[in-house]
C-alpha cells in the first residue's frame, strides 16, 4: 500500500494559488483517492479559514482538514479579539507551526492565500515538512509539475491521481467568488 496506513485516504492532488494586484486566485482539482481507488470525485480542496483567507489542501485529507479547522477557530478568535480581519500571514504562520511541529505525524502540504486590509493580497506555500515561503504564486500536489505554464485542467488529464472537476476561488477585498467548472466543460489541452 505504498506506506499508507490501512484505510487512510490520500489525496492525489493539483492545487495552486496566484496573486494579482487586487487579490488572489486559488484552484484545485476534486479527486480524492485511496491508493488507486477513487473515493470521491467532487471533494472541495479549497477551505475557507476566514472571510478572505482560504487554504488549498494536499496530502492526507484527514490531516489537512483537521489543521484547517484549528486555524479557522483561531482566525475567528483573532477577528473577535482585534475587531478586524486577521492577516493572511497570521493564518499561514499557524498552519506552518502545526505542520512543522507535527511533521513526523502529518502528511500535509498547504497553500494559504487571501487578502487582508493591512497587507493586501498574499500567497504562502507550506510544503511537506512545514517550511513557510511567501510567493507570488504557489503550486502543490502530485499534478503540480504539469501546472508550470499550463493549467489545472492539463494536470488533471496528465496526472492519474488528479481529476474530477475544477474549483476556483477569486478573493479580493470586495468579496469571494467561487467558480465551479464541471469535468465535461474543462478546456481541451493540445500539446505539440
Amino acid at each position: 500500500m505504498s506506506g499508507l496506513k490501512q484505510g487512510e485516504v490520500n489525496l492525489g492532488t493539483t492545487i495552486m494559488a496566484v496573486k494579482f494586484d487586487k487579490g488572489v486566485v486559488l484552484g484545485a482539482d476534486s479527486r480524492t483517492t485511496t491508493g488507486s481507488y477513487i473515493a470521491n470525485r467532487v471533494t472541495d480542496k479549497l477551505t475557507q479559514v476566514h472571510d478572505r483567507i482560504f487554504c488549498c489542501r494536499s496530502g492526507s485529507a484527514a490531516d489537512t482538514q483537521a489543521i484547517a479547522d484549528i486555524v479557522q477557530y483561531h482566525m475567528q478568535l483573532y477577528a473577535v479579539q482585534h475587531d478586524e480581519w486577521p492577516p493572511v500571514e497570521t493564518a499561514a504562520a499557524l498552519f506552518q507551526q502545526m505542520c512543522y511541529q507535527y511533521k513526523n505525524q502529518l502528511m500535509a502540504g498547504i497553500i494559504v492565500a487571501g487578502v487582508d486590509k493591512k497587507n493586501g493580497p498574499a500567497v504562502y506555500d507550506i510544503p511537506l515538512g512545514g517550511s513557510l515561503i511567501k510567493e507570488d504564486f504557489a503550486i502543490g500536489g502530485s499534478g503540480s509539475s504539469y501546472i508550470y505554464g499550463y493549467s489545472v485542467s492539463l494536470a488533471m488529464t496528465r496526472d492519474g491521481s488528479s481529476g474530477g472537476v475544477v474549483r476556483l476561488a477569486v478573493i479580493t477585498e470586495e468579496g469571494v467568488e467561487r467558480i465551479f467548472v464541471p469535468g465535461d466543460k474543462l478546456p481541451e489541452q493540445y500539446l505539440g
